[in-house]
């Protein structure tokens, strides 16, 4: 498995960008970070590394605009 294709959790993703868990929840929940839910809301949400790239990138153009 190459590492964009790595999914990570929303645990794995505050401790990378240093957010709350709940500012990464609320992303999931509009749209704005793709994420699969497994299962059920306690096994919780995966996310693709790729996406989290992407969502990334997009913030950090918007924010330069």
């Amino acid at each position: 498995m190459s590492e964009s294709d790595e999914w990570l959790t929303v645990a794995e993703i505050t401790e990378e960008l240093k957010v709350h868990e709940e500012t990464v929840r609320r992303w999931i929940r509009t749209g704005q970070l793709p994420a699969t839910l497994l299962r059920n809301i306690r096994t919780g949400y995966r996310v693709k590394r790729s996406d989290l790239e992407a969502f990334v990138g997009k913030e950090k153009t918007a924010s330069e605009d």
